[in-house]
């Protein structure tokens, strides 16, 4: 994934920008930047964040920056915000998203001969340097973001900083969320709300789908009206949202808790105690403890002075080991006890069956596992945060090759939680990680928990459709 901040100001607003920025380090574990205009000049820096974090980094170079008007962005995949040079002036510009047809694209830029890209270390072509080439290929910023949606097949927001202001362009379904807020002499335009309160602003906007808006020192400008149609990722209030923010009207936390809630209306296994899997599970378990009225509890503690986040390191393995040594166990709470542990999804599985080997080394009697979301069975198509994930390392998916003895052709069946095969699914792969019983969020209360109807929700990953 990725995340990014602007502001625009009447007064310098460097640090509005670092700290917003940095409110999206959960978001994005490889690179980090800010770029702010100066009043004459861009002035950037980027820097490799995957040991370090975003603030540590950049600290020192904050002396060096000033200016009324910047963006920052924190991102898995490529070194932003970028600047640009081109008949359209000079400009910043910062992306959130995924392009599935960027080498089509690209391609098609070619048949202007003076064309090309620069590769990245890892020889692809930074996303963000081919959306400002669509940019630049249009007669003004409107029409260049116009152009970005329409041709961009799978999603992409925008910043684009400019002299007169910033550009902030929502991606054509609304995917992912772009917020404004506003304080005296001064706005901001933010993935994450939660960016507001500690910086001074209250939530002013929230762009609609495919929206194009204008922010300056002096107030906000619609370029393009929103679309009618929006397709949000519903993972954002499940897993990768913040729990501080708001979407679309529905607070992370709060639909976790009613999320927790809906699932133990649904249950009635005998336990001792609910627990969280640190970090997202936590506001599911404690919903489904306040509806069933069983003590929630903490009998694992996260270290997090030294350990980096568990998907921070890009190899599996590693990121398995994070996993593992930060997750510290509380045997007195565990010895005897019936346990049920409620966590966000279940991806691979492999992390979840280390902790579930360990509760047991501390002579837990049960370990029952509640996931917030239904089965994964397929891998996004429309954002970054699964990239690296084959969908054949689902756990979802190897239970069904295991069940059928080869990928099927239709996957219906599989989605269904009133078919036989969803529940031999599910039956494999909790014997499979060792689970004492495992249960799955079903997907209708779940969007009831999101509370933004269904018709504006994405649900791909668990059902394939939009």
């Amino acid at each position: 994934m990725s995340g990014f901040f602007g502001v625009v100001s009447k007064e310098d607003c460097v640090t509005d920008v670092y700290f917003g920025t940095d409110y999206h380090s959960h978001l994005g574990t490889s690179r980090g930047g800010i770029t702010v205009w100066s009043g004459n000049s861009f002035n950037s820096k980027i820097h490799n964040i995957e040991n370090t974090q975003f603030r540590a980094k950049f600290e020192s170079e904050l002396p060096e920056l000033k200016g009324h008007m910047g963006i920052g962005c924190i991102s898995d995949i490529e070194p932003q915000p970028l600047t640009v040079r081109s008949h359209l002036g000079q400009y910043a510009i910062s992306t959130v998203g995924r392009i599935n047809n960027l080498y089509e694209i690209a391609e098609n830029a070619f048949t202007n001969r003076n064309m090309h890209f620069l590769e990245t270390s890892k020889g692809t072509i930074n996303p963000t340097e081919l959306v400002s080439v669509i940019i630049d290929q249009e007669e003004s910023f409107k029409d260049g973001l116009l152009k970005a949606q329409e041709l961009i097949q799978g999603s992409c927001s925008i910043l684009l900083l400019t002299p007169q202001g910033i550009y902030a362009s929502r991606d054509k379904l609304g995917r992912t969320p772009l917020i404004v807020g506003e304080k005296e002499g001064s706005y901001c335009v933010s993935f994450e709300s939660c960016t507001f309160t500690n910086l001074g602003y209250k939530f002013r906007y929230e762009l609609g789908p495919g929206e194009i808006i204008l922010l300056t020192p002096d107030g906000t400008q619609k370029i393009a009206p929103p679309g009618d149609k929006m397709k949000i990722c519903a993972f954002l209030w499940v897993y990768y949202g913040y729990p501080s923010s708001t979407y679309e009207g529905m607070n992370v936390e709060v639909m976790r808790y009613r999320n927790g809630a809906a699932m133990a209306k649904n249950d009635d296994v005998e336990i001792d105690m609910v627990a969280g899997i640190p970090d997202s599970g936590v506001g599911h378990a404690i919903g489904y403890s306040n509806q069933s009225q069983i003590p929630y509890g903490r009998p694992f503690v996260k270290y997090t002075p030294t350990w980096a986040r568990s998907f921070m390191p890009q190899d599996q393995s590693i990121r398995n080991l994070v996993a593992r040594m930060k997750l510290m166990p509380i045997p007195e709470l565990v010895a005897d006890k019936r346990l049920l542990f409620c966590d966000d999804s279940i991806v691979r599985g492999t992390q979840m069956r280390e902790t579930v080997d360990l509760l047991y080394k501390c002579n837990a009697r049960k370990v029952h596992i509640r996931s917030a979301c239904p089965p994964l069975v397929f891998g996004c198509k429309y954002l970054n945060f699964s990239t690296s994930r084959s969908e054949m390392d689902l756990a979802a998916r190897q239970a069904i090759i295991e069940l059928e003895g080869k990928e099927p052709d239709f996957f219906d069946a599989y989605c269904d939680p009133a078919r036989e095969e969803y529940n031999c699914m599910v039956n494999c792969i909790s014997k499979r990680l060792s689970f004492s019983t495992l249960k799955y969020q079903n997907i209708h209360d779940m969007i009831d928990a999101i509370g933004i109807g269904k018709d504006k929700i994405c649900t791909y990953c668990w059902n394939g459709k939009e």
